[in-house]
């Protein structure tokens, strides 16, 4: 590289002379003040562009600009400018200024890509500078020779005086230090011998001169060949030079020959096109234009329809295209504000039309058939609403859906009113009407209200199924076109045709994108209409096709997408549409207010439910009643909750409040009803009607039911019978026992009828049999109904009975344990640990009645046995008066124990008569000796048994008599 000055314009070669001589190029500092640089040629052969036009535009062109300099003629030597040996110092900070000061200690480690050079690798070159350099050192040493001259020089004396850093001539006494003559320098004119002196000096100085003319001519003859050489050399470069100075004045006129036949005309025929193309731009932008000028009255005509969608579609199109293609444009600076505003409005309108849509459709008549009310202008609003992010739409739904429910209840009761001469509707209030009613009426009521709240809920599924499928639909498409998306990011470029790629520099203008312009503008012009529908792709800059998209294809646009259907979700891209996350929440939401539904419809209810019951008057219900008040909410419950998929509990729980104090009135009223009977019951055999049998073969064929009652005729024709009959064992009962047993009948009645209660029914019931336990107890054993009945003593048939009907009650627990512990679940079943209680209280009743029957025998046993004495007539009157008692005790109990209880009950009575009579036997000192006295007891004990055994079902009875006696020792 040469310096700022420019290149030399004879490059030096080594091997150019013909004695094979190296001569150093000239110093261009001591060239004389009359050599002036030619500049340097200019560079033919610019680089390739890169492809931006910018760079390209700022170099030079070979054909125009051949003549005029350019910067790519300058040139930097950067190592010369930074070894610049005229500086006075070198900038120490001309790199650690900027990089640190590191960077000038930082050592510097050998590239591993360079290598690692030896003398080897210049044997060649100094084989072949080998003859070249010895015939240097010769020349040298020839003119070290001829040079040694005894010239005088000034330089001989004085030769530190001009190596001294302060040597300047303008100071006087380096002055004379150089030149000593001092009477130069002394003040005064010049006299005679300053003027010899000075001729003198002028002598020296022209000797000096001529010496010097001498070296040089004696110099130049010594180097003569040399420089002869060099003279002929610098004539033959030239004369190459100027060959060469003629082929590129011949070959540049070639380019320009070229360039003017071949280049000029492809050149403005790719200008025309690229004027074409920008005209062809200009033009659909002024459509572009005219069609954005029509979106106001577009969008105001859209409005006028209630096209909400295909408004904000049109608003947002063109939001699009101000941003991209027609941003800067000054006639549309306020436009994008001005569709702020309406997309606002848009949104203000559209919520209200969805309340008025959603009060018309909670509010119509039943009567109707239609489920969903203008599913088309549903399905726009929600979508509109979507796309608006309008996510709160739903509480309006919720707040209409409440006032509504309201009205149902309010026209429902209003209807029933008008149907009721007996209340007037102007002067009572709403609650109060219902109060008034009978319960017939009311239940009608409340089925009615029923009814209107299962069409009001299939209604509500239907518009929330609506609601839901464009808001799934919506997430479906935002979701497929995420994965478009990320297949076209994915896949294969788009070909930009098929002419060549090429790289041509005119003017500076770098053309290349204009040779595949037209052909990306029709590959994209057969998706326009598509990416205007799904607006999934951004007008770039650079596309052709959103510049060319015609006002006729966005009106077409904007009129079409309000009457999309609800697969058309996919026409709005993912940056305007919520989320999927939000969109999941809304669906979630969705069906969120149907369940909501179903708990304000149970709540309404409550209500009817609450203010008839609020004076008592469902508490004094019938158990008919009340069961078919509880069939009707159990099945509306079950309605509703497989219409909504919801266990609504606010009406089971209102229900269950009742059902509580309705088993507390029920069971109080049976509970005093069994105490009434007990008070009244004189504890006789009753006769067993026909019904009631029936009733126990009911149960025994495994129906725990109240038949239907039958026709009075009918049951006249059977006669009642004196036992009942139960699995094949005949009870004698009294009348409360018949009774006892429809009772909890009557138990597991409601249980079946209202399972919510069965908890609630099981500890009533085991209540009421303990009652009837306790109070038959008291009554029997505790001789109460001797003051309660006025009865004058409690007999062994008394007793007999009782157990008797213990008994049957007992035998029904198992099966009422049974029928409970079915309807119960298994966490409950601690609960029926009651029966367990209920039988052992049962069963030690019934061991205290035995006992009592024993004890009664026992103390006559004890009382005739006493004054027995061994002596004739035999059998004696005592044993005859026993026997008596004994035969009229098994008169007392035959017909109401059964056989195996009568003959326990009697082995435990003959126990008792032979301890006492052997007790007495000992008193009177009778043994069994064989003697006459033992003869004599024998003859009683054998009449005792013969009357004990005559009994009936005591044939076989063991009597074990002799124990009576006791064993010698």
């Amino acid at each position: 590289m040469s310096s700022n000055q420019g290149s030399s314009p004879i490059p030096q070669s080594s091997g150019g002379t013909s004695d094979g001589l190296f001569r150093k190029p000239r110093d261009p500092s001591m060239a004389p003040r009359h050599y002036r640089t030619p500049r340097s040629l200019p560079d033919v052969c610019p680089k390739e562009p890169t492809g931006e036009g910018r760079g390209l535009c700022d170099g030079p062109s070979v054909v125009a600009d051949q003549h005029r300099w350019t910067v790519y003629n300058s040139k930097v030597n950067l190592p010369a400018a930074l070894n610049d040996p005229r500086l006075a110092k070198r900038e120490s900070d001309f790199f650690t200024k900027t990089w640190g000061l590191d960077f000038t200690e930082t050592d510097v480690m050998p590239s591993f890509y360079l290598p690692n050079i030896s003398r080897e690798h210049f044997s060649s070159y100094l084989q072949e500078t080998a003859q070249r350099e010895k015939i240097h050192e010769r020349c040298k040493n020839i003119c070290l020779n001829k040079d040694d001259l005894s010239v005088p020089t000034i330089t001989n004396n004085h030769g530190t005086i001009f190596m001294k850093p302060e040597f300047v001539l303008n100071d006087p006494a380096t002055f004379n230090a150089v030149l000593p003559w001092s009477h130069f320098s002394v003040a005064g004119g010049m006299n005679s011998r300053d003027v010899a002196s000075s001729r003198l000096l002028q002598e020296k100085l022209s000797h000096y001169l001529d010496v010097v003319e001498v070296s040089i001519a004696r110099q130049i003859s010594l180097r003569s060949e040399a420089f002869f050489h060099a003279m002929s050399s610098q004539h033959e470069l030239q004369d190459r030079l100027r060959e060469t100075a003629d082929a590129v004045a011949k070959l540049r006129a070639s380019t320009a020959a070229i360039d003017r036949v071949m280049c000029r005309g492809p050149l403005r025929a790719l200008r025309d096109t690229l004027t074409r193309n920008n005209c062809i731009k200009l033009h659909n932008k002024l459509k572009l234009m005219a069609a954005v000028h029509q979106t106001q009255p577009t969008v105001q005509l859209l409005l006028s329809t209630s096209e909400f969608v295909g408004a904000l579609e049109l608003i947002a199109t063109t939001k699009e295209v101000l941003q991209q293609e027609l941003q800067g444009i000054h006639s549309f600076r306020h436009l994008a504000s001005q569709l702020c505003e309406m997309e606002r409005l848009i949104d203000k309108m559209m919520v209200a039309d969805f309340s008025t849509y959603t009060q018309s459709d909670l509010n119509r008549a039943f009567e109707e058939d239609r489920q969903v009310l203008e599913k088309d202008r549903l399905q726009s609003l929600v979508f509109g609403l979507l796309r608006q992010r309008k996510l709160d739409f739903l509480d309006i739904y919720s707040e209409e859906m409440i006032r509504a429910a309201k009205n149902i209840v309010r026209q429902c009761v209003v209807k029933s009113v008008l149907q009721i001469s007996e209340i007037d509707a102007d002067t009572v209030k709403l609650h109060e009407q219902m109060r008034l009613m009978t319960f017939h009426q009311w239940f009608d009521l409340l089925l009615d209200i029923f009814e209107h709240f299962i069409l009001f809920l299939k209604r509500i599924k239907a518009t929330l199924s609506v609601i839901r499928n464009v808001v799934l639909e919506v997430l479906d498409s935002s979701q497929r076109s995420r994965l478009d998306e990320e297949d076209e990011s994915g896949g294969p470029a788009l070909h930009s045709g098929e002419a060549e790629l090429a790289y041509l520099t005119h003017e500076g203008l770098f053309i290349s994108d204009a040779l595949n312009e037209a052909e990306q503008r029709s590959n994209a012009a057969a998706h326009a209409q598509l990416r205007a529908q799904t607006h999934m792709e951004t007008c770039g800059s650079d596309s052709a096709s959103a510049t060319t998209e015609s006002s006729s294809s966005r009106e077409h646009n904007s009129n079409t997408t309000s009457s999309l259907p609800i697969g058309g979700a996919a026409v709005i891209s993912e940056d305007v549409m919520p989320s999927d996350l939000e969109l999941s929440r809304v669906a979630n939401n969705v069906q969120e207010l149907l369940y909501t539904a179903s708990d304000v419809s149970h709540d309404r209810c409550v209500k009817v439910l609450m203010t008839r019951a609020k004076d008592g008057s469902l508490e004094r219900l019938s158990s008919s009643e009340f069961v078919c008040l509880s069939q009707a909410v159990e099945s509306f419950a079950r309605d509703t909750e497989e219409l909504c998929g919801r266990r609504s509990m606010s009406l089971r729980g209102a229900l269950q409040s009742q059902a509580n104090r309705f088993v507390q009135r029920f069971h109080e009223e049976r509970k005093t009803k069994l105490s009434l009977l007990l008070d009244n019951e004189r504890w006789k055999q009753a006769e067993v009607p026909a019904e009631f049998q029936d009733l126990v073969d009911s149960i025994a064929d495994g129906r725990i039911t109240l038949p239907e009652r039958k026709p009075t005729g009918r049951s006249e024709d059977r006669k009642p019978s004196e036992f009942l009959c139960v699995d094949g064992q005949k009870y004698a009962v009294v009348g409360t026992v018949l009774l006892l047993i429809r009772m909890f009948l009557e138990y597991c009645q409601c249980v079946n009828d209202i399972p919510s209660i069965t908890t609630d029914i099981l500890t009533r019931l085991a209540d009421q049999l303990k009652h009837f336990n306790s109070c038959s107890c008291q009554l029997v054993l505790g001789a109460g109904a001797l003051q309660v009945v006025g009865l004058k003593t409690i007999t062994t048939r008394n007793l007999a009975l009782a157990s008797r009907c213990l008994q049957l009650v007992l035998h029904y627990i198992p099966v009422i344990r049974a029928h409970f512990e079915t309807r119960l679940q298994p966490r409950q079943y601690s609960i029926l640990r009651h029966f367990d209680h209920i039988t052992k209280d049962y069963n030690d009743h019934i061991a205290e009645i035995s006992a009592k029957l024993v004890a009664i025998m026992d103390s006559m046993f004890e009382k005739a046995l006493s004054k027995y004495e061994v002596k004739a007539p035999m059998p004696s009157a005592c044993l005859r008066n026993v026997c008596k008692q004994m035969a009229k005790m098994h008169e007392a109990i035959y017909e109401l124990l059964p056989e195996e209880q009568t003959q326990m009950l009697f082995l435990r009575i003959n126990a008792s008569f032979k301890l006492h009579l052997k007790r007495q036997l000992a008193r009177l000192g009778v043994v069994n000796d064989g003697g006459p006295q033992y003869g004599l007891v024998m003859v009683d004990v054998a009449f005792y048994s013969e009357n004990v055994q005559a009994l009936r079902s005591l044939e076989h009875l063991d009597l074990n008599m002799p124990e009576t006696w006791e064993q010698k020792r």
